[in-house]
């Protein structure tokens, strides 16, 4: 009887830990949600609503003009397409160098190798604001393009965390795949792409996505390369600077909804490949 008690105990605690953490990693985002359908009326309100509410009838009532000026903003619609240039490219070749250096770092022999993966773990520690002004001084000097400044500027936090991660992967893959390959008269090139690298797809998906989410949210770099070439700015730096063309003070209301419109791309990503997420995340974490 005791036992049950202490089962139907630790049950209780579990679901109300799980219902607080739920609640506090979903709240934000449906309060991002419920703002994006209030016209200035309804934000002026006082107390806030959970939902929106017509300030005169009290009836529940959506104001979808939010949305309508995001999508009639140039601007924005051109920080979209930026943003997802600038995060597909950097997310490619973050995954591309990054796998190369993790083979090299998980399978083969070198000498270096413990105080290079000590380097690459140790340029995730620097905080962006530390290397902005030097990395800002190179790309002028360089006289680069903006995307292209951003995509390579990028890579300083994507292709660490990539390396770091995949080379983890391929240190759990048995030296016998290796070994049988080459047997078989197969190169350390073919040897990677042919048979290793199709193993760490649970890996690819995760470090891909993830760094895919870095470069789509980067604020700091985006406005700083962007401050010149307007037609080059992000999504976040376009919401920064996102004038409104309903509201007649601070559109917060259409700010909002361009956050939320933002969002979707990334929760469609998760749900499309979130077996491969929970793959790579698990990988490794049980050892037979």
């Amino acid at each position: 009887m005791t036992k049950l008690k202490n089962l139907s105990l630790k049950k209780v605690v579990f679901y109300l830990v799980l219902t607080v953490v739920i609640f506090y990693l979903l709240f934000p985002f449906y309060w991002a949600v419920n703002t994006s359908f209030k016209s200035e009326a309804q934000l002026s309100m006082t107390p806030a609503t959970f939902l929106p509410v017509d300030p005169e009838t009290g009836e529940v009532s959506f104001y979808l003009r939010n949305y309508e000026a995001v999508f009639e903003d140039d601007q924005f619609m051109r920080g979209l397409l930026n943003s997802t240039i600038v995060a597909g490219f950097t997310t490619l070749l973050a995954l591309l160098v990054g796998s190369f250096a993790a083979f090299a770092l998980g399978k083969l022999r070198f000498k270096g190798k413990r105080p290079s993966l000590y380097v690459i773990l140790a340029m995730t520690m620097f905080p962006q604001v530390t290397v902005l002004s030097g990395l800002y001084a190179v790309i002028n000097y360089l006289n680069l393009d903006a995307i292209l400044s951003m995509i390579l500027s990028y890579m300083l936090f994507t292709l660490p965390f990539t390396t770091w991660v995949m080379t983890a992967f391929f240190k759990d893959l048995p030296i016998e795949i290796m070994q049988s390959a080459q047997v078989d008269g197969a190169t350390p090139f073919q040897t990677f792409r042919m048979i290793l690298l199709p193993l760490t797809a649970p890996a690819l998906v995760t470090t891909g996505l993830l760094s895919f989410i870095a470069a789509w949210n980067e604020y700091l770099f985006a406005l700083t390369f962007t401050s010149i070439d307007v037609k080059a700015r992000t999504v976040p730096v376009a919401i920064q600077y996102f004038a409104g063309n309903f509201a007649r003070q601070e559109p917060f209301g259409e700010r909002m909804a361009a956050a939320v419109i933002v969002t979707i791309p990334i929760v469609i990503l998760v749900l499309i490949f979130q077996r491969k997420i929970v793959q790579g995340l698990t990988a490794g974490a049980v050892k037979g």
